[in-house]
Parts: structure tokens; sequence; C-alpha cells
């Protein structure tokens, strides 16, 4: 576990969690005090085989649920946001690698317009659906220690790896002068996530390792020398992620109430900032 022995040091019950997408076992999800994030402990050793499961959305392109069908019609919503959010940045080579880039619809969308594209993504079932796209991404990020990159993205991944410091230092080395890493994670800060309490969906234990507020962010990437520039709001995910929470809570999906709460977190994060999801761009200088 090398460095990350750190972040479980001294930690604090928060909250005991379910695992309600693979195996219904229980997770505590713990406090580091001093990075301002939570932990989930234990770690499984197999950890690989809680991301096998046909619920495990973004490995593929399902739409036999109405939460499916709500899920893949978001997404393409904010690719489009995305894709504007990465062409405002100046450039150089048009380089972006894409971390977890799942069944590879964003990076369909950069190479459509006009952008050198580069993946990874430890599913190979999600791997051989992006190749039926054109998009080709390779299985481990170690593949790519010798290129520079203009922009890397991890789309709701930091949350996931292991080698949590090890892993920022490997980003920030691959990416050039001025280059941009985006990182969007769930915030357990937001009023969805304080309402439904062990039943947020954004938990996901135990794939979900490491919960992050800002001051987490902030402080993981100063330590290697990175800025965040800009934070930015994602309010579609406190509709989605309450339409699961809803569901884990009482067994039933309920849209209205997953609707009215996704709503009243947004308009509470107007004034706090505490939206569900946060993107994060964070500078390399």
């Amino acid at each position: 576990m090398g460095k990350e022995k750190e972040f479980y040091k001294g930690l604090l019950p928060f909250l005991n969690c379910k695992d309600y997408t693979v195996s219904e076992e229980s997770y505590e999800v713990m406090v580091n005090q001093e990075y301002k994030m939570l932990v989930t402990s234990p770690v499984p050793v197999d950890l690989e085989n809680y991301y096998k499961s046909e619920d495990y959305i973004s490995h593929t392109d399902s739409k036999k649920t109405v939460l499916d069908k709500v899920y893949q019609s978001v997404k393409n919503i904010t690719l489009k946001r995305k894709l504007r959010l990465i062409n405002s940045f100046k450039t150089t080579t048009k380089n972006v690698l894409d971390v977890g880039a799942g069944t590879g619809d964003f990076l369909k969308v950069c190479k459509n317009n006009s952008w050198n594209t580069f993946g990874v993504e430890p599913s190979i079932d999600a791997i051989n659906i992006a190749a039926g796209k054109g998009v080709f991404l390779k299985e481990q990020l170690s593949e790519f220690q010798n290129e520079k990159f203009d922009v890397i993205t991890l789309w709701h991944v930091l949350e996931h790896v292991e080698n949590l410091q090890d892993y920022i230092f490997n980003l920030k080395q691959m990416l050039s002068k001025g280059g941009r890493i985006i990182v969007a994670v769930p915030n357990y800060k937001s009023y969805d996530a304080k309402y439904y309490k062990e039943h947020w969906a954004a938990f996901d234990v135990p794939r979900h390792l490491w919960h992050f507020s800002q001051c987490s962010i902030h402080k993981l990437f100063s330590e290697v020398e990175m800025i965040v520039d800009k934070t930015l709001p994602m309010k579609f995910d406190s509709y989605y992620v309450s339409l699961l929470s809803e569901k884990y809570k009482s067994g039933k999906t309920k849209p209205i109430n997953a609707f009215y709460r996704g709503f009243l977190s947004n308009m509470k994060a107007r004034s706090s900032s505490q939206y569900s999801s946060l993107i994060y761009v964070i500078k390399n200088y």
C-alpha cells in the first residue's frame, strides 16, 4: 500500500455502508482528519471482482432499466459539456488521455473534434465495446509512461485508485508544462450525501476507496506542486445519485422523491458550493 498507509492512521468512525451492487457486504467509512476525506476500510484483496456486475453501468452501454436509460441520456448531454471544457484550454499538441475511459464515449467525441486521443481502461469488456466505436484503449497507465499530454481526464476515477499519492505523482509526470488534469469525483459534503447517509449511492463501497472533499483535493495535488485552477458543479449527478440512493434506502425506485432531493441539493449548493459531484481543473506549472 506504500504511502497510503498514512491515510489509515488515526481514523475515526463515520458510517457503516453496504455494497448494494455486488456482495451485500458491509464496510466502514472512516474519517481522515488531516486530509479532510473519508476512507473505505477494509480494502478487499480481490477488489477487481467487485466490478463484475451487469449493474456496473460505466462498463456497459446498457439501457435495460429506467436507471440505465436516465444514465445514458444524461451521458450524452455531459459529453458535450466535457468537450467544451477541454476545448477552452490552450494546448500545444491536443493530446488528451482519458483514465478509466469506460466504453470510450468521451474519447470518441474528442476524436471527432480533432483531439489526439489516448485511453486507459482495466475492464476488457469495456475495451472491446470501445474498440467497436473506433476507440482503442490500453489496460494500464504504465503503457503511456513515455508520453506527454496536454489534458488528462479522470471522470469519476480517482476515488477508485489504490495507490492514491503515487498515482497522482505519476499523472503529473505525464503532463506537459501548463497542462491540466481534470478530476471529477463525488462530494461527501453535499446535501444529498448528508441526507441519504449510509444509503448514499456515491459511497459505492468497496469500489470507492476514497471519498473526497474540496479540501482533500486541494491538499493532495498541492503535494505534487499543482494547483486547483477551477471548480465546477456536476448538477445532473445529484438527481442520478438520489435515484439510486432512494432505491438503496427503500428497495424501490422513487423518481419524485429523488428529483426533489436532487433539486434541493443543487439549490443548497448554490450558496455552499457543495454540489453532489465536482469537477476540479488542476493546473501544472
